[in-house]
């Protein structure tokens, strides 16, 4: 394959998956937070804005800016790349690159999904109706994802799209946990400290299959071993580490080239989520484990772009 279309894939599948997970955010701070918080404290959206890496820019973009501006920052705001808007118009620019490579109903999906967005009325939709919005956004993002199971086959450019998909939602994972755990462990506990951890379980879109487990008895360790080392939940580290693991093996069969370097660091990661204890990771310390989970996965996007998109034609004849 070559590497401009891993490239578009790849990248294609993580913008659309970050908009996902915006939108999740978002739905879930204005319907459950909001309910017991005023819309303009800082505990609740500075963290909000943290979780997703926004929270410096906006500072700079708004140093007076709160919960509203925040809100509008993440959503819809063109100078913020990570937008919801800005992923999907850039999910759908990486699709155009290689549509002769992703089924029609594929491209037809996302097409659709990105002007549904843009012909929106955001100042009404931001006032009135943001629920429909990040709606539309999570339903769109899941009817792509089934779609491309279902009508492109299971092949080197498919796994390009499933390594895109977790290696941006396993840090994501990370990194909202990082920046939320320690705050809600610290909080008073009573009625609203147990609707902000429901509302991080629903952040993952985890809140039913944690009851499932652990029934609606919320502890802090119980919280952070199923969103990190559950390994049947689709948002969990552990999981999105295995089905990175699964298809980084495939592309390396069907490439025929062998890529040391993402074996090695996408290794080291499965195996350390594979054998920790959710004791464990509290008593080391959990904020410099997600940390170190969020570096190694920076390192495996270094690593499968030296391996497979920038890699060196005289490597290859090697």
């Amino acid at each position: 394959m070559l590497s401009r279309v891993a490239d578009a894939l790849y990248w294609m599948s993580r913008y659309l998956e970050r908009a996902e997970h915006t939108a999740r955010l978002l739905d879930v701070f204005q319907h459950t937070l909001l309910d017991v918080t005023l819309p303009d404290d800082e505990t609740h959206w500075e963290p909000l804005l943290a979780s997703t890496g926004d929270l410096p820019p906006f500072r700079e973009a708004f140093p007076e800016g709160k919960g509203r501006e925040a809100v509008h920052y993440m959503a819809f705001d063109p100078r913020n790349h990570g937008s919801i808007l800005a992923c999907v118009a850039s999910a759908r620019e990486n699709a155009r690159q290689v549509r002769e490579q992703i089924s029609s109903e594929m491209w037809e999906s996302l097409n659709g999904l990105y002007f549904q967005l843009r012909a929106a009325d955001l100042r009404r939709i931001s006032e009135d109706e943001p629920h429909r919005y990040y709606h539309a956004v999570k339903s769109g993002s899941h009817l792509f994802q089934g779609i491309t199971d279902a009508t492109l086959t299971h092949s080197e450019g498919w796994h390009f799209i499933q390594v895109g998909r977790y290696l941006e939602r396993a840090p994501q994972t990370a990194r909202l946990l990082d920046v939320q755990y320690e705050r809600l462990c610290a909080a008073a506990a009573g009625p609203q400290e147990y609707l902000e951890w429901v509302a991080l379980l629903k952040s993952c879109s985890g809140w039913e299959a944690y009851c499932k487990v652990h029934s609606a008895q919320i502890t802090p360790q119980r919280v952070a071993g199923f969103l990190v080392l559950h390994p049947a939940f689709p948002r969990s580290i552990r999981f999105c580490a295995g089905s990175l693991q699964s298809s980084l093996r495939a592309i390396t069969a069907e490439n025929g080239a062998h890529a040391a370097g993402v074996d090695r660091v996408i290794g080291r990661l499965v195996a350390a989520l594979q054998y920790a204890q959710p004791e464990e990771l509290i008593a080391g310390g959990l904020r410099p484990y997600l940390q170190s989970v969020q570096q190694q996965c920076f390192a495996l996007h270094d690593e499968l772009h030296k391996a497979y998109i920038r890699y060196s034609v005289e490597e290859m004849v090697l």
